[in-house]
């Protein structure tokens, strides 16, 4: 069994699956698709840490699979996240083709976080780019726009990462993993440029501040169901990515991360879309797992990947109680509704539990990770420039972001859940809907109340000093205080920008700033070639009619110019522009 299970990769073998659904039945290919998830969990849970397929891929040497602590953990979660994303899809009235195409996102994450090579991840993280991208297209309508400006930022941070692949190939004369066999001594990019290449271009993909509006412009545009799947899967294959890249951290991104935490909560607080207030949150939540990556200790990787682990179960589990009221109600603007708590309880208990689970509230499967970060910005970090009370900048940024969050998810239980009443009798969540959520829920809690079933699929034990710079231990009298210190200063912060919020329009985020700047930049830029073009044509005609004229009938040629000056004048006049747009054109090609 040991054997077969190291000899295949799984990426190729959910791709299979991914075209079955598609040529299946509906209820059949969902049934297939849930039914190889939970196959992959199976898988993830029993391969043999340091399993690895040695292949020659595009000419060099590559590993297909590596399996060790943390591409483990992420297997698991990603193949927990496919059983109900699928069931739900089928609840949701998702069609086939669609749900394959969500399995085939599935399916390329899988192999970009089992590769052991940094060529086979970047194949699988295009590969991951095209997949989301047919996604977020099958919808059509308002998502294909959305789903074009989504290609080309992913486009571009691709391209980077291959830039800054190529120059630590050079660097290093392989393109493998240090964690492997016959790896390069020192993991990660090398330092200069590939190593800022690196972080821009997987910063694209973890929604870096300034990079970050693809998320709330894209994930509120497809079916409910897709956005389950669009919020897992990219963002956290990107902080796979940035681990790999940055193993022992990195103080810029450490900042970044810190800096998401604020700006995304923040941002979400002013919108009244649920899913685009929800995207924001995956930036804001992303930040925590970016900072913890950043600091670079056992401790602090171990707190990202603990909240890679638990982010997606319960922002999976929001965006599922967001479409529930999509579904059942057609409406997405939290202003437009109100009192749903009453005609859905269910879906409302469900919001509630990963409502406090993104918050951080004790008892809940948030608090136990966000934990381990924040703990790790205050025991393994510099003070910075801001440090007060004893905490360090980063802290300061960390638990900040963590009020904006209690704000964010107050307001949005507020207003559709818990204000006013319903105008109309509203049906709850149907059953294939209710299982999947119910079940996300009681892993929230689950691994929030048993914190050490957690701790034990992470890649370094936190409970011990030995391995960690400070033991961590989740329910302390201190831990506990502030979780609870949080969330009432959300609540307050809540009740005292209610009204100013209530009165608040679209705020403007930095793609108000780039989609016309793009888009007239385009639009200037085909008018310049297409006046280039025309401008060598004028030439090259000019060019041709002197030359023959001068050719045929020197002394007619001589009388029609008045001059020889003038005959040397012109075609000196014609080779001179046509040297220089050639040397342009030239220019412009090698640049590309």
């Amino acid at each position: 069994m040991t054997s077969v299970l190291t000899l295949v990769p799984p990426g190729p073998v959910l791709l299979t699956v991914a075209v079955l659904i598609a040529l299946t039945s509906r209820r059949a290919g969902h049934a297939l698709g849930i039914f190889a998830s939970g196959a992959a969990v199976a898988w993830a849970w029993t391969v043999p840490a340091g399993a690895h397929v040695r292949a020659t891929f595009l000419g060099f040497e590559a590993v297909l699979l590596n399996v060790d602590e943390f591409s483990r953990l992420m297997g698991l979660i990603f193949a927990i996240i496919g059983v109900v994303a699928v069931l739900y899809s089928y609840a949701s009235e998702a069609e086939s083709v669609q749900t394959a195409f969500a399995f085939s996102y599935v399916a390329t994450s899988f192999g970009a976080v089992f590769a052991g090579d940094w060529l086979t991840l970047l194949f699988f993280w295009e590969l991951m780019a095209v997949t989301s991208t047919l996604l977020v297209w099958h919808y059509r309508g308002e998502a294909v726009r959305a789903g074009f400006r989504y290609a080309l930022l992913h486009g571009l941070g691709g391209t980077l990462l291959m830039a800054a692949v190529l120059g630590n190939y050079v660097a290093k004369d392989t393109f493998l993993f240090e964690s492997v066999p016959g790896g390069p001594e020192t993991a990660g990019i090398v330092a200069g440029l590939p190593a800022a290449l690196a972080a821009i271009g997987i910063g694209v993909n973890v929604g870096f501040i300034g990079l970050h509006a693809w998320l709330p412009d894209t994930y509120p545009r497809p079916h409910i169901a897709a956005s389950v799947f669009l919020c897992v899967f990219t963002t956290k294959t990107g902080v796979y990515g940035m681990y790999r890249a940055f193993p022992d951290g990195h103080l810029a991104i450490a900042y970044m991360g810190g800096g998401m935490a604020v700006f995304g909560a923040t941002f979400a607080l002013f919108q009244n879309d649920m899913r685009r207030l929800l995207s924001y949150h995956i930036q804001s939540q992303v930040g925590y797992m970016i900072a913890g990556v950043g600091i670079g200790t056992a401790l602090s990787q171990a707190g990202a990947f603990a909240h890679v682990f638990n982010h997606i179960l319960y922002k999976g589990l929001l965006f599922m109680t967001a479409g529930v009221v999509i579904y059942r109600t057609g409406e997405e603007n939290l202003k437009k509704l109100g009192g749903l708590a009453r005609e859905m309880p269910l879906t409302a208990a469900a919001f509630t539990v990963a409502a406090l689970s993104i918050a951080g509230f004790p008892g809940f499967n948030g608090f136990v990770s966000k934990g381990i970060v924040i703990s790790a910005s205050h025991y393994d970090f510099a003070g910075g420039p801001l440090a007060l009370g004893g905490r360090t900048t980063l802290e300061w940024l960390l638990l900040i972001g963590g009020v904006g969050t209690f704000m964010s998810f107050i307001k949005f239980g507020y207003y559709a859940f818990f204000h006013g009443t319903s105008d109309a009798t509203v049906a709850d969540a149907n059953r294939g809907q209710s299982v999947a959520m119910v079940s996300v829920a009681a892993l929230c809690v689950a691994f929030g109340v048993f914190d050490g079933a957690l701790f034990s699929i992470l890649p370094f034990d936190v409970t011990t000093d030995a391995v960690v710079s400070h033991e961590y231990v989740t329910y302390t009298t201190d831990h506990v205080v502030e979780g609870v210190a949080l969330a009432v200063l959300g609540l307050i912060g809540f009740a005292v920008t209610k009204k100013p919020l209530s009165k608040l329009g679209r705020v403007p985020d930095v793609d108000s700033l780039y989609n016309p700047a793009v888009f007239y930049g385009t639009r200037a830029l085909v008018v310049a070639v297409t006046e280039l073009y025309a401008a060598v044509d004028r030439a090259v005609v000019e060019l041709t009619r002197v030359t023959m004229g001068t050719a045929t009938d020197p002394q007619a040629a001589v009388q029609r110019a008045g001059s020889d000056v003038d005959i040397r004048f012109g075609i000196g006049r014609s080779v001179l522009v046509l040297a220089v747009v050639t040397a342009v054109g030239l220019l412009v090609l090698f640049a590309v």
